[in-house]
């Protein structure tokens, strides 16, 4: 097998008659057959062909073999957003009547799946906390069909041992869904511990400087391939030029997460010496209350930092009105270096007892730190926390 770097370089589409070293762009809507017998063999599945670019286009497909590679997968489908890829793989796999285990601290988006869609369609969801993960157990149902976490969580950065669960799921014939997309590939493979499906928002780190969006599921060969016929059906498909760039972008991922860790962490050093937080959370720090288990299934601890200001609401907005350098966004997983305060912006219309339940405190920081000098992003956290 190719080390990570190799497959994120080397993998890539047939050459043309026009010998390019680099991918070109494939925008087209669709694809031409040589005659009848062509025509028919393809639309059968006799042949591997490109037939129309809501079901597979070269830039889509080279972008999503590079993702199987790297999660060590058998078959992906990409998508036009992180959040179709959830959509569509949950739309494809669960029937009216099932239930969904899932962690309860889960991107805003995906609790509303949940919360307001899913219902309408008799299908309910049991949340767990992620401190209370050893029990699990009791929120399974005869109906209980999928498990689901985010590891690291979005925005308490909480760490779930991918080994328990994926051992729980097998136990009682579990479909086992991962979000891994604040971690990447690079630094987590979730199917080596028994996930079924990977799921990524490629918008964050996998683009890595804010430009496109994205998204991918990939997994079983089964699984997938009714994932992707009910996308092909639905159309949520990743356009060839978002699929362009973020097959560069992969290229260059390693060489990039490895510097986004190595800020992180001393970004994170940094804030849990500063008198005006009062708690820091970063999977690489030993302080974190699960960093036993992210020494165990992650390389290296991510760029996301959350860190805890005092003085609740109102010293969150002063610290983001003091901002200099740093990006107020709602991105994250960018060349630069993005600070978001949940309670009074992404999450500000749930009460305050619905923010504490998924971790999200009055004082709650995200920092997605990038790739800046870390002596300059610190400087700017330093004077906006003074």
């Amino acid at each position: 097998m190719e080390n990570f770097e190799t497959s994120a370089i080397r993998t890539q589409t047939e050459r043309s008659q026009f010998d390019e070293h680099s991918t070109p762009l494939y925008l087209t809507s669709s694809f031409i057959f040589q005659d009848a017998e062509d025509m028919r063999a393809s639309f059968a599945e006799e042949k591997d062909k490109n037939l129309y670019s809501r079901f597979s286009n070269p830039n889509v497909t080279e972008f999503t073999d590079k993702i199987i590679k790297m999660e060590g997968a058998e078959a992906g489908y990409a998508f036009a957003t992180g959040m179709a890829a959830i959509y569509s793989t949950f739309a494809t796999l669960l029937n009216a009547g099932d239930h969904i285990v899932s962690c309860q601290s889960v991107f805003g988006s995906t609790h509303t799946l949940f919360t307001k869609y899913f219902p309408k369609w008799n299908i309910e969801t049991s949340y767990f906390k992620a401190e209370d993960a050893e029990n699990v157990e009791q929120y399974i149902k005869p109906n209980t069909k999928i498990l689901y976490l985010e590891t690291p969580t979005n925005p308490a950065i909480e760490i779930l041992d991918l080994e328990f669960f994926g051992k729980i799921a097998k136990k009682h014939n579990l479909i086992f869904i991962v979000d891994n997309c604040f971690a990447t590939p690079y630094l987590q493979q979730p199917i080596s511990y028994g996930a079924d499906v990977v799921v990524h928002s490629a918008t964050k780190l996998i683009d890595g400087q804010g430009r496109v969006l994205g998204g991918v599921a990939v997994g079983k060969a089964d699984l997938i391939r009714e994932i992707y016929l009910f996308a092909r059906n639905t159309g949520p498909a990743m356009s060839p030029f978002n699929a362009w760039v973020l097959s560069k972008s992969l290229e260059t991922l390693a060489i990039r997460v490895d510097k986004h860790c190595e800020n992180a962490l001393k970004v994170a050093e940094f804030l849990e010496s500063h008198p005006n937080v009062e708690l820091v959370k970063y999977p690489f720090l030993k302080s974190h209350p699960s960093y036993e288990v992210a020494k165990k299934q992650m390389k290296l601890g991510g760029n996301i930092v959350a860190f805890e200001i005092k003085g609740g609401i109102e010293g969150g907005r002063n610290f983001l009105d003091k901002i200099k350098m740093c990006s107020l966004s709602a991105n994250l997983g960018d060349t630069r270096t993005i600070v978001t305060h949940p309670a009074s912006t992404t999450h500000s219309k749930l009460t305050d007892e619905e923010r504490n339940e998924v971790g999200i405190t009055a004082g709650l920081v995200r920092c997605s730190v990038g790739l800046e000098h870390v002596d300059d992003i610190i400087a700017d956290l330093k004077q906006a926390l003074d």
